[in-house]
């Protein structure tokens, strides 16, 4: 029998998955596995929670050590050996061993690039400093470790998901942790006013955060650093973590001539392979099509890339696979108490696409109200205002988060749309979920203004409007109004409106607010039968729109009579 040689660079998810699948389809072949550090698999998600010391033992963070690769399955590791260079023509790659430095040469029928991504340092001064690291493997967090214990100050660089984990880790360790971001927001895979919570939890659990404040430079005082920004200086910093974001580790395959996209991801088809029959490639390095635009996407996550090593096995060993759908970047990240993510298409990535759109808001508890314990929880849907298909959905809370995105991804995954939400059935009881589910919610909500029953705009099209000359009609109670509200609005509590219609103009627009959209709907439709033409009803109502404004006050982007405490005018 004709035996196989598959050569896999790099481990992980993606590399390891890929290894371990070969030789459950093929006992016979010969699989060799590079990997240029010292580690063939391990959970780098998990390397802020050793830190933080949630982990407790080092030696949970390795998933498949290269004992129990070579051991139950047969596979050659070779550790700490770099593949330096591809000859395609001739199907061989050359390594060098990092640390005697002897080069070798291996033969294969096929190979799968799986190399990842390297942190992004930028060219700026100061940032070769000893004192900035970075967090991407094991020795990176070793490193880490090693500096906290003497330690009272960092900065962590980069409000995406691990620089949030790793300033939450530091935290939980005592430290003085700032968090410094250039775009005016963290987590940019959430639209505007999801993300202020976000902030508040991180401002209210000590983190100094900084936003819209690209790193200039690190200054070396002597002692210790002071990291400079545009408008601050942080001083006598310990040390600083770089998390600015990751780019594509290709420069071997493009060395060899093996297509990469505009940002250097190799680019793949829905089968994993390069441009090279006998190449393929997965993980965080490459590009595939995007499954709800035209073109490719690039998302570097662990369940990406583990599914992607199944279907890349099967296709080198079998000839064919089920096709790579692609992914739609279901993701969740923990702040504290607090979880928030998203799936699908955001705000800016719609119009990056060009794609018409509308967004609804709603709050809820996660489960029935009645029940003791229920908790905050808020999600947002995008959906097509022609067809009703979702986007995109993103969820913000306390509990069950990741729930409501994992029934978004499956819906958008089968083009589903709001109806199919607000006919979505869930397993309910009292202490699990109301027998209405948040996201039945937001499909009743989406499916009102699809149907012309309401009007919904979101906060930013209100504050546009309320700008040239639209009314603000505030319908909560007092007590409600009395914690904070909108300038210039009028308050009509939803159970006096009708005896108060004579007070409201019927030649200009009005947009109604309630705490969460529900009474906003409500007024909405005894306005509209009452006969006011011009009516919107704000999603998320208050709790969204007043949240966003708080949160660009605190980042000092608003003018702070924006949001008044007093009462009517």
């Amino acid at each position: 029998m004709e035996t196989k040689t598959y050569v896999i660079v790099g481990g992980v998810a993606g590399g390891a998955g890929v290894a371990a699948r070969i030789r459950r389809l093929d006992e016979y072949a010969t699989i060799i596995m590079y990997e240029k550090g010292p580690y063939v698999s391990f959970a780098n998600c998990g390397l802020p929670y050793y830190a933080g010391g949630t982990i407790e033992s080092r030696d949970a963070l390795f998933v498949a050590p290269a004992s129990k690769l070579m051991n139950d399955f047969k596979i050659d590791v070779k550790q700490n050996t770099e593949v330096i260079s591809i000859d395609r023509e001739n199907k061989t790659i050359e390594a060098i061993d990092v640390i005697t430095k002897e080069k070798s040469t291996q033969s294969y029928d096929h190979l799968v690039l799986s190399p990842g991504s390297v942190p992004f340092v930028p060219p700026i001064k100061g940032i070769d400093n000893k004192r900035v690291l970075t967090v991407r493997n094991v020795p990176d967090i070793d490193k880490v470790v090693e500096v906290m214990k003497t330690s009272t100050k960092a900065v962590v660089i980069g409000g995406g998901f691990i620089g949030i984990e790793m300033a939450e880790n530091l935290k939980e360790k005592g430290l003085d942790v700032s968090l410094v971001e250039a775009a005016p927001q963290v987590m940019i895979t959430l639209d505007r006013e999801m993300v202020a919570p976000v902030h508040q939890t991180l401002r209210d659990n000590g983190i100094n955060l900084y936003l819209s404040q690209a790193l200039q430079g690190i200054e070396d005082n002597g002692k210790n650093v002071n990291v400079i920004l545009p408008d601050a200086k942080i001083e006598d910093v310990d040390f600083v973590v770089l998390s600015i974001g990751v780019r594509p580790d290709s420069k071997l395959a493009q060395d060899a001539g093996i297509e990469v996209g505009p940002r250097g991801h190799i680019i793949v088809d829905e089968n994993c392979l390069t441009n090279d029959k006998n190449i393929s490639a997965l993980g965080d390095a490459i590009e595939y099509p995007a499954p709800n635009t035209e073109g490719n996407n690039a998302i570097a996550l662990a369940g990406p890339a583990n599914k992607m090593a199944r279907l890349c096995a099967d296709y080198i060993v079998k000839g064919s696979c089920r096709p790579y759908k692609g992914t739609y970047g279901n993701s969740i990240a923990k702040i504290f108490d607090l979880q928030a993510g998203s799936v699908g298409l955001n705000e800016r990535a719609l119009e990056r696409a060009g794609l018409k759109y509308k967004s609804v808001i709603t709050h809820a508890g996660n489960h029935a109200g009645y029940y003791p314990g229920a908790q905050q929880l808020s999600v947002k849907v995008l959906y097509s205002p022609e067809t009703g298909e979702i986007y995109g959905g993103q969820s913000v809370g306390y509990s069950d988060v990741a729930k409501k995105l994992d029934v978004l991804s499956s819906t958008i995954n089968f083009g589903g749309t709001i109806e199919d939400l607000a006919g979505f059935e869930q397993a309910y009881a009292p202490s699990f979920n109301s027998a209405k589910d948040i996201l039945n919610m937001v499909g009743f909500i989406a499916l009102n203004d699809f149907d012309g029953l309401d009007n919904v705009i979101d906060y930013k099209e209100a504050l546009n409007r309320l700008e040239n000359g639209a009314l603000l009609l505030d319908v909560r109670q007092k007590e409600e109004w009395d914690a904070g509200y909108y300038k210039d609005a009028m308050l009509i509590p939803h159970t006096e409106l009708r005896e108060h219609l004579d007070e409201l103009p019927k030649d200009r627009e009005i947009i109604v607010t309630c705490a969460i959209g529900l009474r906003g709907h409500i007024a909405c439709r005894i306005l509209a039968q009452h006969g006011f033409s011009n009516v919107s009803n704000l999603t998320g109502g208050w709790k969204t729109m007043g949240c966003y404004l708080s949160d660009i006050k605190l980042a000092k982007e608003f003018k702070l009579e924006e949001v008044k405490n007093a009462n009517r005018a």
